[in-house]
């Protein structure tokens, strides 16, 4: 059984929101909470709620899933739109540059189920 969350037009680029990421995907989502709680970024909290969602909804899904047997699944950052801003510049220029959003997604799952579907998938 498979659940996910995502988070939308987060106000960061997503190169700054991978380095988060990168660190619980694969990874349980018990120690991937803990390791989010400890990590000294902007996005940790951000992508805590993400996966808390995720949790919540695997567990909405199905009454007998077992929070502590989910793993982290698929974890991806997304880029979203640009805005274009306009600094000014020295001599009446204008310098353009861009804000970046990015979009979060986060998936957990059973390893148990996983691997009794994928068998019959491939045949």
């Amino acid at each position: 059984m498979q659940a996910k969350a995502e988070a939308r037009y987060i106000r960061t680029s997503p190169q700054k929101a991978r380095l988060v990421i990168d660190l619980i995907r694969g990874r349980s989502a018990n120690e991937a909470r803990i390791i989010l709680r400890q990590t000294n970024k902007r996005m940790a909290p951000t992508v805590l709620k993400v996966l808390d969602s995720a949790i919540a909804n695997a567990e909405n899904r199905n009454n007998d899933v077992d929070v502590d047997k989910l793993v982290v699944s698929e974890a991806y950052v997304n880029e979203g739109p640009r805005m274009k801003r306009i600094r000014p510049a020295p001599m009446g220029r204008a310098y353009r540059y861009q804000r970046r959003m990015a979009h979060i997604v986060v998936k957990v799952s059973d390893n148990k189920t996983e691997e009794a579907a994928s068998p019959e998938e491939n045949e």
